[in-house]
């Protein structure tokens, strides 16, 4: 007991308390209320290193919950990039009675076991942004080749009459514990093979600063006035290459990157970072939600994952695919502003506001 209670009364009112349990006080990584009843959904997030996650991804999902069913509880916890602490954080959800769990895989081989382990136990999984292994009831995500080609083409777009076969670049993928860094990666290749010559290939394990170490050996073996531009699969490395090639005096190549960060709509402004690609976070954390809201209410979920995918494990997995689109200077008016996901006053602070003014943002 917490505190000493006096009489009968309060003694059973303490004990009934005890019962019933405190959400969340077993779990110091869980950000909201969570129990063992009927009504718990959890959200388990890869990394915090990646500020979508924290920033849109976690808020979006939490109020489509509350408000498809308003007595259901989430139950949060994120990885920080460790997956031995993930399959950890899914045993004490589905210990404390969650019914749904949304993940999004840090490392979807490694996941698998503990998926297993939760629907042996009765609990639904639903894979989020990254298609983990294992029995998952749905997945929700982006056509992730799709991204890799925008990523690829926006590059060669950026080049312009200088995508040649002999054009250098590097290439700098993501974790290849993470499902999408392949397809990323394969749908890259599809558009730049043939049309430049990718003379470094490493991978950047999503963290700048590997990224940022990667593109410096990149620099030593090439040489800095021998590489025509960089394929990087994510903003967060991009801005750790940003700062590499700024640090070598190399300025006025493209640089790609994904997910939309402000700060790499900064680098769109400034003309550090060339394109990154805009994955709508809201409908994507919407669709998750409504996913888990169906499962947990034994509802069919076949008009919302209307198509399907194989996943590393060989399960047949019903899916949603969402629809990414290419930014570039030229249309963050009509994508990531438009949308509501950055107002110009966000991307246009005083450091900016020059290079804002002469982008059209006003």
């Amino acid at each position: 007991m917490r505190r000493v209670v006096i009489g009968a009364t309060a003694v059973s009112l303490a004990l009934s308390v005890a019962a019933c349990g405190k959400a969340g006080d077993d779990d110091s990584d869980s950000g909201s209320d969570s129990g063992s009843g009927n009504k718990s959904i959890g959200l388990l997030l890869p990394d915090n290193v990646t500020a979508r996650y924290e920033k849109f991804d976690r808020p979006y999902f939490e109020d489509k919950v509350q408000e498809l069913c308003s007595d259901c509880k989430v139950d949060y916890a994120n990885a920080a990039a460790d997956p031995t602490k993930q399959a950890q954080q899914m045993s004490t959800m589905v210990t404390k009675g969650v019914k749904v769990i949304v993940v999004s895989a840090q490392d979807s081989a490694a996941i698998k076991s503990s998926i297993q382990s939760a629907v042996d136990k009765g609990v639904k999984v639903v894979a989020y942004d990254r298609l983990a292994q294992g029995p998952v009831s749905a997945y929700v995500s982006f056509d992730n080749v799709k991204v890799g080609e925008l990523q690829g083409q926006a590059l060669l777009d950026a080049l312009g009459d200088k995508a040649t076969a002999k054009s250098k670049v590097v290439m700098i993928n993501g974790d290849d514990a993470d499902p999408n860094a392949g397809q990323f990666k394969e749908g890259a290749h599809k558009a730049l093979d043939g049309k430049v010559d990718i003379a470094y290939e490493q991978s950047g394990l999503w963290k700048d600063t590997v990224a940022a170490q990667k593109m410096s050996a990149a620099i030593t073996q090439l040489g800095a006035k021998n590489i025509a531009g960089v394929y990087a699969a994510n903003d967060g490395m991009a801005g750790g290459i940003a700062n590499t090639l700024k640090g070598a005096k190399i300025s006025g190549i493209p640089l790609t990157g994904q997910d939309a960060e402000l700060a790499a709509i900064q680098r769109l402004v400034a003309g550090t970072q060339s394109s990154t690609v805009y994955k709508a976070y809201k409908p994507e954390a919407d669709t998750a939600a409504e996913l888990a809201v169906n499962l947990l209410e034994g509802k069919d979920i076949k008009s919302l994952a209307d198509t399907e995918v194989t996943s590393g494990s060989g399960d047949k997995v019903p899916a949603k695919l969402l629809t990414p689109v290419s930014v570039t200077k030229e249309n963050i008016n009509d994508t990531v502003v438009k949308d509501g996901l950055y107002t110009v006053a966000d991307i246009c602070t005083p450091e900016y506001a020059k290079a804002c003014e002469s982008a059209g943002l006003k």
